[in-house]
């Protein structure tokens, strides 16, 4: 594809997919210029450098994120419908997590979700700075979610690359923690349940949903004066 047919917008999606499939540590111009069918140089033309390549890609995910409408929904709808829409983009995108501690980042999907964010803890009842803890508290929890996952992801590829089975090692590094576990009762009683079929060896399912609603709980008796 020529430098002149070719588009900010087709290298962007290319570069998402690129990441989705190989990480940030995958992500390089000679790569994507390949998915594209064009010289690395007329990617760089384009975007400039990795570093700006990596920006545009995570405002462009950020766009995935439903902006409910506040006239229509109570704010704790809208809060829910956001939170689990961030925490689902960064599931679906692993690599976030990891571009949010490592680059640079700003855009305008990434402002018009903020801006539609701390609205909608205005719309609850905070005023000023209290809105803006709400908004971080939540946004927060929802990458905290998402981390363990991009982690897991991450880890797998480091693995694979070093040329081990990561299913295998893992496999052996759960057992090795689970002989570490059997040492504590609490944890011993969670092991012996999934040695027995229970199921209860991974966090619930649920977990996040379980926690955001704690969050909102409080913010509800906090707006409340409780």
């Amino acid at each position: 594809m020529a430098r002149n047919t070719l588009t900010a917008e087709q290298i962007v999606r290319a570069a998402i997919e690129l990441l989705d499939a190989e990480g940030l540590d995958g992500l390089n111009m000679r790569s994507l210029g390949g998915r594209l069918d064009s010289a690395a140089t007329a990617v760089y033309w384009h975007v400039k450098s990795k570093d700006n390549l990596v920006r545009l890609a995570v405002d462009e995910v950020w766009r995935e994120v439903e902006l409910p409408d506040l006239d229509a929904l109570h704010w704790r709808t809208a809060a829910t419908r956001m939170a689990a829409g961030l925490n689902a983009m960064m599931n679906r995108h692993p690599w976030l997590v990891q571009a949010i501690a490592g680059h640079l980042l700003y855009g305008e999907a990434k402002a018009r979700h903020d801006d539609h964010m701390l609205a909608v803890y205005e719309k609850a009842g905070f005023v000023g700075s209290d809105a803006d803890q709400a908004a971080a508290t939540v946004f927060m929890f929802a990458l905290g979610g998402a981390a363990g996952a991009s982690a897991n992801v991450a880890l797998s590829r480091r693995l694979a690359r070093a040329g081990g089975d990561p299913d295998v090692l893992m496999a052996e590094t759960v057992e090795r923690a689970g002989e570490f576990a059997m040492r504590y009762p609490r944890l011993r009683a969670r092991v012996e349940k999934a040695a027995s079929g229970t199921e209860y060896g991974q966090a619930p399912e649920d977990s996040f949903t379980f926690g955001l609603t704690a969050i909102l709980d409080g913010f509800e008796r906090r707006l409340a004066g409780g």
